[in-house]
């Protein structure tokens, strides 16, 4: 590792959570680890494999569980291996990756929740259109545009930060490799870098932010022209788990990454960290299942059925052996 004044550094150090219990962090951490993966598959598999969740609410349901899939992996293993490990130290091209790949899913992230949101703006202002507005096809562009969106902005940004010279400290205090704290440590002018990052977090926070807050403000005036309170609630029930899931993810994101301040007065806010990093990805599953009645019968649905095969499996098997 080269910390001289004149050489480019070749590692950095995570300082990761500092605490004297990292046995129990790490057990913690790999639960939610697990579970969000199970979650986030089960939801996967019952949209694909039950026929009445093939619409485009649910299609990009399944695109945003498998985004989460990924987003947590780029953290989460590497922080459980932190946990156990003396050694911190990440190279200087597995920064630059973790930092890209957390970009691009978060960016990809962001799109896919303005996608959803149109979706129910079209649902619910305009119904009579919505099986020709919202096609197959269209969703299915709509999710790829996310992730080209995601892959081809992150790769632009992080290009950018990492063309910067590193050559003092090498110390990154944070739990991964974040694009704030990790330009606080450039050994160079990085005001046109914050400028930079601050229109990106507008580009990919802010803009998705202003077209979801323009698709409800058009979703409740027309719930609320609604004669029947029924209706009322069944309208707003569709929306329930999307709200809840925006307002998770874009309030931690606004906190940490749209900031007028410089980087070099960035503290790298661990907490607030973990919440996007860590939690949010767990509790969608358990938003998007335990709010939508589909999605739960469906779950009950695929059980029973695994359950009767495999018992019919069974009692084939024991009347084979019996002849």
């Amino acid at each position: 590792m080269s910390i001289g004044n004149d050489s480019q550094l070749t590692e950095f150090i995570l300082l990761g959570l500092s605490s004297n219990r990292q046995p129990l962090l790490f057990i913690l951490f790999l639960i939610i680890y697990i579970f969000t993966l199970m979650g986030n598959l089960i939801i996967i598999l019952t949209i694909t494999l039950e026929a009445q969740l093939h619409s485009p609410m649910y299609l990009f349901l399944r695109s945003l569980s498998l985004t989460e899939i990924f987003y947590i992996s780029v953290t989460v293993p590497r922080m459980l291996k932190d946990f156990l490990l003396l050694a911190k130290g990440i190279s200087f091209i597995g920064c630059a990756t973790q930092l890209y790949f957390f970009c691009f899913l978060g960016t990809t992230e962001c799109f896919l929740l303005a996608c959803m949101a149109y979706d129910r703006f079209v649902a619910i202002c305009h119904p009579l259109h919505y099986m020709t507005v919202m096609t197959k096809a269209k969703c299915l562009e709509l999710s790829l545009g996310s992730w080209l969106s995601g892959i081809l902005l992150s790769i632009i940004q992080i290009s950018y930060v990492f063309s910067l010279p590193f050559c003092s400290s090498n110390i990154i205090d944070h739990v991964f490799c974040d694009i704030l704290p990790v330009v606080k440590l450039a050994c160079a002018d990085t005001f046109a870098n914050e400028i930079a990052i601050l229109m990106y977090g507008s580009l990919v926070i802010l803009l998705p932010f202003l077209l979801i807050l323009v698709s409800y403000i058009h979703i409740i005036a027309t719930i609320v022209k609604i004669p029947s309170a029924i209706g009322r609630m069944k309208a707003f029930s569709t929306c329930g788990s999307h709200l809840t899931s925006v307002t998770l993810f874009y309030g931690t994101a606004t906190i940490v990454y749209l900031k007028t301040k410089s980087a070099h007065t960035y503290v790298g806010t661990k907490r607030i960290a973990l919440l996007y990093i860590v939690f949010i990805p767990m509790l969608n599953p358990l938003i998007y299942s335990l709010r939508n009645t589909m999605i739960k019968n469906a779950m009950k649905k695929i059980i029973i059925n695994a359950i009767t095969y495999f018992s019919s499996f069974k009692r084939r098997n024991s009347s084979k052996n019996r002849t």
